[in-house]
Order: C-alpha cells, then structure tokens, then sequence
C-alpha cells in the first residue's frame, strides 16, 4: 500500500509565539499554547527528513498544532543539519533541551520529548545520551538502529549522509547500541511502513527491552503524525499517560 503523503504539504494555523533557545539565526522553535497547558508537560517535538537540510519543520506543524488543541504546550524548533557531520545537529538538541523549559512558559515543569523518524532517533539519543530529565520521550517510526538503517539502504543511503562515515564507525550515535534511555521511552510505529520498517524499532526494543513497543497495525509512516489519520488517537493516548 502506497504512503499517504497528505500530511506532508497540509497547513496548519500560526504558532503562537516564535522564541530562540540560541543565540543562532535558525535556532529558534514555534511555540502553540493549548488550554489548560500549564498542568501538563512541555512537549518538544523534534521532526524528521531523514537529517536531511532541505525538510524543516514545516510538515510537523499540523501534529503540534494538533497536540496544542488537546491541551498541551507544544514547542517545535528548527536545528541545524548539515551533510556528513552530525556535531552541529547534536549540538543544537543539547542546547534546545537545556534552554526550551526555562524559556517556554504555560507548562508544569516537566518535558516530553516526541520525535518522528530521523527526530525521533534523535530523541532517543538525547534520552540515552544527554541525563536531561524527561518526564517521557516518545518516539514515532524512529531510525532507531543505524546499523540496521545503513544496510537496508533507507532513505538512499541516509545514514551515511548524515553521519559522514559508515554507521559501525559511530556507535555513540546509535540509539541501539548506546544504554538504554534513562526515562520512560514508548515507540509506536505503523506495521504498514514503507520508509522505515517496522523491524529497525524491533530490534532496538530488542536490545532495550524497558521500552513500551506499541505496533500499530494497517498504519504507515506519516500516518503517526496525522491529526486526520486512525492512527492519531494512538499517540495522543500516549501522551496521556504522562500528563496526568
């Protein structure tokens, strides 16, 4: 069954406020308020592309919008992607995480992190990686074991562009085979991807048998990050479950 793409070019309203978490021209995230946001958690939603530095952020924009009107903060920021050299990518999550909870208001203090696919690879290392507190981090379709990534090809040799190197050479970088995240970590992946299948999640619960695994049949890739898809209600419920 072909992807549904529909998301990909879909509107959504104007964030809120724009705020920089650095001192740089592209570091900065949008920011949607929703009612009663201040008694749940910040959720940071980090978007895919496949590290790629012509996808930004715009076709996350209707999932945080989306996330906003259930009654959460939502900040989605840009960051820095830069072929063959994943340090200034790596640098602005760091710094993203360290400056969004102070500098975002109407949240309890506490931060879920979400990430789709190359973002939510990223989330996952930043919950292995950095010791940032988290109350969660939830990861959409992840690239969450490079290695696997690397020799199934995906994304057209992805990994490789993005580390610079082949994927055995950075192990620090692999979800899978760095320890396991130091928060609680959900991954909800559709069983009818076509871009990121379903196996490279497997493998890494595998290894990281902590994390909650929720396989969500006849859902492919954008399919979890579709207000308008069956799968939608999936994630939400996820979220849930931590803003109480």
């Amino acid at each position: 069954m072909p992807e549904d793409e529909s998301v990909l070019s879909r509107g959504a309203r104007a964030p809120d406020r724009i705020l920089a978490y650095g001192p740089g021209a592209g570091q900065n995230l949008e920011l949607w308020v929703g009612r009663g946001a201040q008694h749940r958690p910040l959720v940071i939603v980090i978007h895919g592309g496949f590290w790629r530095p012509d996808i930004d952020r715009s076709h996350a924009r209707p999932m945080a919008e989306a996330i906003a009107a259930a009654g959460w903060t939502v900040a989605l920021p840009e960051y820095a992607r830069v072929a063959a050299n994943p340090e200034p990518t790596l640098a602005d999550l760091t710094l993203l995480l360290r400056q969004a909870p102070r500098s975002v208001a109407a949240h309890d203090g506490r931060v879920i992190l979400l990430g789709h696919s190359a973002g939510g690879h990223l989330a996952l290392w930043a919950a292995a990686g950095l010791g940032t507190p988290l109350t969660g981090t939830l990861a959409l379709a992840p690239v969450a074991d490079l290695l696997l990534a690397h020799e199934l090809g995906l994304g057209n040799g992805a990994v490789s562009r993005f580390l610079g190197c082949e994927a055995v050479s950075r192990p620090d970088l692999d979800p899978r085979q760095m320890p396991g995240p130091v928060s609680p970590t959900t991954i909800i992946h559709g069983l009818d991807d076509a871009i990121v299948p379903p196996l490279v999640s497997e493998s890494y619960v595998a290894a990281h048998p902590s994390v909650r695994w929720l396989p969500v049949p006849g859902a492919g890739h954008f399919a979890l990050i579709d207000p308008r898809a069956p799968a939608w209600p999936a994630v939400l419920a996820e979220l849930a479950r931590w803003g109480a």
